[in-house]
Formats: C-alpha cells, sequence, structure tokens
C-alpha cells in the first residue's frame, strides 16, 4: 500500500523516479550539503540510484521512508520529509529537507507534523527521534515547534558531517 497523507495545505507521497530533477536540486543546495551531507548525487542518474536504493529500498523494507511534500494548490515539490531508520540510531527518525524558496514558510512543520502522527499512530511505533547540527537552529526551532525533546549528543558518522549532532526523542528525557 502506498504512503500518501494530507494536511492543510500539503500532500505527502511516495518519491519515485519521476522525482529525479527534483533530487538532484535539493540535494545539491549549499544547505542540505552543510547540514544534512554530501549523498553524491550529481545528475539523474545519481539521483535515480539515491531513489532506488533510499527511499524506495525503505518503502518495501520498512513501510515507511522519506516522502516528497507538495503544495496541494499546485502540485509543485517543495522538499521532503518522513520516517527513517539509521544504523547509528537505535530508533526511527524523523527526517526533513526542503528548497530554499519553500523555507520559513511553516511547511516543515506541518509536513512533519503529519509524519510525526503517521509515525505514532498508524504505524506505532514506541518513539521517534530527529538528529540535527546543533548550529542548524532552524531545524531546532522545527523539532521544538514539534514538541520533540533534546535527549543527548551522538558523534556523527555521517559522510561530510562531522560534526556533533544533538538527538531529540518524542519520548519523555
Amino acid at each position: 500500500m502506498k504512503i500518501e497523507l494530507d494536511t492543510l495545505r500539503l500532500r505527502l507521497r511516495e518519491l519515485g523516479p519521476e522525482d529525479a530533477a527534483f533530487i538532484v536540486e535539493l540535494l545539491n543546495d549549499r544547505d542540505f550539503l552543510q547540514n544534512i551531507g554530501d549523498r553524491g548525487v550529481r545528475d539523474a542518474d545519481d539521483a535515480q540510484r539515491y531513489l532506488r536504493d533510499g527511499p524506495m529500498a525503505s518503502y518495501r523494507r520498512h513501510g515507511h521512508g522519506l516522502l516528497a511534500v507538495e503544495l496541494k494548490e499546485t502540485g509543485e515539490t517543495l522538499g521532503m520529509a518522513g520516517v527513517l531508520r539509521r544504523d547509528s540510531l537505535p530508533d526511527p527518525d524523523i527526517g526533513y529537507a526542503f528548497l530554499p524558496r519553500h523555507r520559513s514558510r511553516g511547511y516543515a512543520v506541518e509536513a512533519c507534523k503529519a509524519v510525526l502522527e503517521h509515525a505514532l499512530v498508524t504505524l506505532q511505533l514506541p518513539r521517534v527521534l530527529a538528529i540535527t547540527l546543533p548550529a542548524n537552529q532552524g531545524s531546532v526551532n522545527v523539532l521544538q515547534r514539534l514538541g520533540l525533546r533534546f535527549e543527548r549528543e551522538l558523534p556523527s558518522t555521517d559522510n561530510g558531517v562531522p560534526e556533533t549532532l544533538h538527538v531529540y526523542t518524542t519520548a519523555p528525557v
């Protein structure tokens, strides 16, 4: 069954091969590279590999993953948000990224609220984490608006992000 979530302004849907151009743009955004890391996606072929081995594999393996976030009114893809499984974390985490022209409009909070509700209610996950660089104040604000609380520091093992990460949680700390 395909994952599809709706909010007042947004539609979240599974990413697919048709999203390659969007993925190239988003994953090469300066802020994405700085705050999330370099995924080595430079062209449509790299994007197809990323989609196949990342989000699409996650849907099959876990029943969840990153989703495209579209503006209902126009169908334009603004970003992505979803629940991820990382080897470096004990529980699933919420992840998101938006194109620069769509930031600071409340889309990340709106999309992530839908993702978090889906994770806790539909998927019945007992706890959801989130990770961010401490200096990424925009991301910290989103996580706090979602009601997540700081849990601990974690040394980053991700490619291209050598800094310590902050872990946030839905569970009481």
